[in-house]
């Protein structure tokens, strides 16, 4: 079973008990956080796509880790010109670790009050 969600723009396949590397969400470590545009589903042989999202499905993941990833050295030259430019730049990112694939808590039907009889 997996499942395609957008997040900050891009898409990723999440797996039950997988770790992705998402753009940096707000959050601290050992949040749960749910990703609500979940574009695709496949469980075996049947596989629902969303028109463009599937309304009554959720990712639900805890943030193992926010950090920065490596260094990508950016340097550009002209030549014969003396023109030369060294940049570096490190993206910040969020670990996440998925728990469960499922059903968002919004489309989940609520739970009946009970009268209590005192």
């Amino acid at each position: 079973m997996y499942a395609i969600f957008r997040s900050g723009g891009k898409q990723y396949q999440a797996v039950p008990g997988g770790v992705l590397r998402i753009e940096k969400i707000p959050g601290e470590i050992g949040e749960t956080v749910t990703f609500d545009q979940v574009l695709a589903l496949a469980d075996g042989d049947q596989v629902d796509f969303g028109k463009p999202v599937l309304a009554d499905r959720s990712v639900t993941a805890r943030i193992v880790e926010q950090n920065r990833a490596r260094k990508i050295v950016i340097f550009k030259h002209k030549r014969r010109k003396d023109y030369r430019k060294k940049q570096g730049h490190r993206q910040y990112y969020t670990a996440v670790k998925v728990e469960s694939i499922g059903m968002s808590e919004r489309s989940l039907p609520e739970a009946p009050v009970e009268a209590s009889e005192e």
